[in-house]
């Protein structure tokens, strides 16, 4: 197994093979990430999951049994029973997360599972860190420090694809392609003048973030028929007072979180001072919405854009 840091255009090798099958374990493997080239000598059969963003990929391409370990919080009401039961039989080595949602884990707790490939980037352990002991790191594209294109729905058929490659699962990429291309078909696509903003609130206090046109809730928002307050921002998320809430008044909030009560999401908006002045606050136009429903791309913000249209339903 080696990883190779280039700059380079994206490159997905794999070998050929029929449905269900995996790539011939022979086959070298190689797939661009973050702009790093990182190629695998065989399919990764111990995955450690420390992002749940990778989890209905990892399910619709079938080797949710190739994670032996995860870290970091699963909440339950992004899967259905199927993904669950997988989920339960594999160990969780923590859960523990700042106050931002980002996981708090060792080096060293990670590394004695002796993954062949290690799945999100976290803020002590990096791809350069795993690389000097010979483990390769996957990000999702969307999350990579050096991100700078605008997300889309597209990002997650290519992401799929890219599993796929690297699981040896051409096949079953293709299948779970098509089948998220035809729910967005098929999805009613509203116009309207609606504003939204989508934030993350700090529970218990402290600072507010929102999203731009550099992250998810971008598209997001515009298949919803919104229109973001926040779109003239290229920043994918930043802080946001509410003064700036205030002087933009988008008609309806989405409030992310990583877990937790949805109330107590909505509190610590409704909470701020001078708060009852914005017109979703007045109305009762917020919806708290766990994270990966948005952010990064993956076929959950699939299920969000369903659930933010269900909620808010297409105007008149």
């Amino acid at each position: 197994m080696r990883i190779f840091p280039v700059l380079l255009a994206a490159t997905l090798l794999g070998g050929c093979g029929l449905a269900g099958e995996e790539s011939p374990a022979s086959s070298t493997i190689s797939v661009e990430n973050c702009g790093t080239e990182v190629t695998f000598d065989k399919s990764p059969q111990r995955v450690v999951m420390l992002k749940s963003a990778a989890v209905p990929y990892l399910h619709a391409l079938g080797v949710m049994d190739r994670v032996t370990a995860r870290a970091g919080q699963y909440p339950k009401d992004y899967y259905d029973s199927a993904t669950q039961a997988e989920l339960d039989r594999i160990p969780l080595l923590t859960d523990k997360t700042d106050t931002s949602g980002h996981l708090q884990i060792s080096k060293e707790v990670v590394i004695s599972q002796q993954p062949d490939l290690v799945l999100g980037e976290v803020d002590n352990l990096s791809r350069d860190t795993l690389a000097a002991v010979d483990i390769p790191l996957l990000e999702e594209p969307a999350l990579c420090a050096n991100a700078t294109g605008k997300p889309s729905f597209d990002d997650i058929y290519r992401q799929m694809e890219s599993y796929g490659t690297v699981f040896g699962r051409e096949a079953e990429a293709t299948t779970a392609v098509a089948a998220l291309r035809a729910r967005m078909a098929d999805m009613q696509r509203p116009s309207t003048v609606r504003t939204a903003a989508v934030l993350y609130p700090t529970v218990g206090g402290g600072v507010t973030y929102a999203y731009g046109s550099g992250s998810m809730a971008q598209p997001q928002l515009e298949a919803a028929g919104f229109t973001n307050v926040f779109a003239g921002s290229a920043e994918r998320v930043f802080e946001v007072t509410l003064e700036e809430l205030l002087g933009r008044n988008p008609d309806v909030l989405i409030l992310l979180h990583s877990d937790g009560d949805p109330e107590k999401v909505e509190q610590a908006i409704t909470g701020l001072p001078g708060a009852q002045k914005l017109k979703a606050v007045a109305n009762g136009d917020l919806m708290p919405q766990l994270f990966n429903f948005t952010e990064p791309p993956s076929p959950l913000a699939v299920d969000g854009l369903e659930r933010i249209v269900a909620r808010f339903g297409a105007p008149a």
